[in-house]
Formats: structure tokens, C-alpha cells, sequence
């Protein structure tokens, strides 16, 4: 995630780049009010790196958010399309390293849940940011990720949950939120993957926990197991995190970023009158620098990636 520290470092909104269904627009954008992104949240996106103004791994995220949008029933993606408006937000270049993100609704469309036929709406940002350092801190939430609804596993605009995780991690120093699911084991993060390593072997919550399957976390995945690292996807109790002697996180922005600290949060009251806490779990310190196998998985990345920027 990480949006205000990307927007801050590249001079505020008005460093984003915008193209909205076939035109560079300002940063305040086009998108009509009664489009279903808006109006329900009906849409999908990916959020991709920008490295040396060229968009890494971008056939793996396309194929993700064809993946998305069957899910919610939609038109596959429009690769034609989408790639004119990724190439009109980096066609100005000075972008050697930075966020891409691509959208897409259902265009127009009723003032409830119902659709009607029409165009979808494209939309593609880009705005460039410091790249971040191999460590940071994470907040565990009360909140939790639902393993069986209708958007498990979709990347979809419907993201207020994660605002509100986010904005609670990041108001008590953190850069990440990790959420558990609703029976309890560990899922994600906000915007991330989760990985922990316990006896040497590297483990992450298997897809069936709920988690997002990533786009680096695939390749984490597989260029560690390349690399004779055992990785096992699995699920696992949320009591892992107390556990474990390295957690990472994964995403597109961040790669591999180790934690070295992780808080837990505070019991909450919801709206209908039930609390919630974060159980058995304490802050723990976790080391300034990454640990060993954090430090190889970083290298391996790095080394894998540098190979290809679409692999």
C-alpha cells in the first residue's frame, strides 16, 4: 500500500499521471458519477512497479485481473486497450522507479446493485516514488478477512476494509495491517502477502485461507523452491506470528520487506455492539536487519527479476 508516503515523495497528487478511457486527463480525473465503481464499489484493479519506466511482470497482473473480473462476471480485460493507457502514463518518462495501477467497472450503471449493458471504464495511473527500504513494522488487527465470500480471492475496488485497517496500523507507526480470517488463521495484509519462517522452512497461508494470490508472491514462491528453498503454503494459526523467527511481507511495490517489528492492536468496539481483540498474540521485536533466509529470499528476487522484467 503505502499510498500517502508515494504521493508525498513525488510532489502530491499532482505528480499522478492519469488516462481515463483513451485520455490523458489532470489528476483530478473523468470518471462519471453514476459509474459503477463508484456507486457500488464494482470494479477491479492491479497495482504494478515501474522500474526504469518499464511495468514489471505485467503479463502475470493481466491475467490475475482476468481472473478478477470473471469472478465478478465481467468482460475479460482489454489488453489492447489498457496497454494504450499504460503507454500514454509512462510516455513522459523520468520514471525510474514507481506505482502503476490499472482499473477497471462496469461502467454506467443504476443507483444500487443491479447492472446495465455498457462499456466498461478503463483507467490507468502511474506516479513515481522512493523505492522501500528491506524492513518495516506491522500492525495485527481485530479485523478479519472473510475465507468464503464472493470476493475471496479478487482484487477488487472494494477496498474500504483495507482504508480503515491501514489507517489504524499507520496511526500507530506502522506501514502494513495483517488481518486473520474468519476461523482464526492468518490471511494477508492490506495490500500484502505473508510470509514467516519457522525451523528454516518458509511457510505462507495457503490460498484457501482467503489471502490474495499476489503477484510476487507467486514468483517468491517459486524462485525460492528453484533455489532448493523449501517453501510450504498451508494453512496456519495466527499464532504463527508469535512464533516464527522472521515474518515478511510480499507485494508488488514492496518485493520481499521483512518485518522487524510487529504491534498488536488494541480491542474494538463495532457498530453493532461487539468486541473484538487480536487473541493470544503480544509486540514482539523481530531485529533491526533482516533475517537469513529473509536476506537470501531478497537476494534471489532481486537476482530473478533483474533476468526479465515480464517472467
Amino acid at each position: 500500500m503505502d499510498t500517502s508516503s508515494s504521493l508525498t515523495a513525488a510532489g502530491g497528487l499532482s505528480a499522478v499521471r492519469v488516462w481515463v478511457d483513451g485520455a490523458l486527463v489532470g489528476p483530478e480525473g473523468t470518471v462519471r458519477a453514476l459509474d459503477h465503481g463508484i456507486t457500488v464499489g464494482d470494479g477491479v484493479f492491479e497495482t504494478c512497479k515501474v522500474v526504469d519506466g518499464e511495468v514489471f511482470a505485467l503479463t502475470r497482473h493481466h491475467d490475475r485481473m482476468d481472473r478478477s473480473l470473471a469472478a465478478l462476471g465481467l468482460e475479460p480485460l482489454d489488453r489492447e486497450r489498457v496497454g494504450e493507457g499504460i503507454a500514454a502514463v509512462l510516455a513522459e518518462g523520468g520514471m525510474p522507479f514507481g506505482r502503476l495501477r490499472y482499473t477497471v467497472t462496469a461502467g454506467l450503471g443504476p443507483l444500487g446493485s443491479d447492472r446495465v449493458e455498457g462499456a466498461a471504464t478503463y483507467v490507468v495511473t502511474a506516479v513515481e516514488q522512493e523505492p522501500l527500504g528491506p524492513t518495516t513494522s506491522a500492525l495485527v488487527v481485530p479485523w478479519t478477512r472473510n475465507e468464503r465470500g464472493a470476493l475471496t480471492g479478487v482484487k477488487s475496488t472494494s477496498y474500504a476494509e483495507n482504508v480503515v485497517a491501514l489507517a489504524a496500523a499507520k496511526a500507530r507507526g506502522h506501514s502494513e495491517a495483517i488481518l486473520a480470517n474468519s476461523a482464526g488463521l492468518l490471511c494477508e495484509g492490506t495490500g500484502t502477502n505473508v510470509f514467516v519462517v519457522t525451523d528454516g522452512t518458509v511457510r505462507t497461508p495457503d490460498l484457501g485461507s482467503g489471502p490474495l494470490a499476489g503477484v510476487t508472491r507467486g514468483l517468491v514462491v517459486e524462485w525460492l523452491r528453484e533455489d532448493g528453498i523449501e517453501v510450504v503454503e498451508e494453512p496456519l494459526p495466527l499464532s504463527v506470528l508469535a512464533e516464527a523467527d522472521e515474518v515478511w511481507l510480499s507485494s508488488s511495490i514492496r518485493d520481499v520487506t521483512a518485518l522487524h517489528r510487529l504491534d498488536v492492536h488494541d480491542p474494538v468496539l463495532l457498530t453493532n455492539g461487539r468486541e473484538l481483540s487480536v487473541p493470544g498474540l503480544v509486540p514482539r521485536d523481530l531485529g533491526e536487519q533482516p533475517g537469513p533466509v529473509a536476506r537470501r529470499a531478497q537476494q534471489i528476487f532481486a537476482e530473478r527479476a533483474a533476468r526479465s522484467m515480464d517472467p
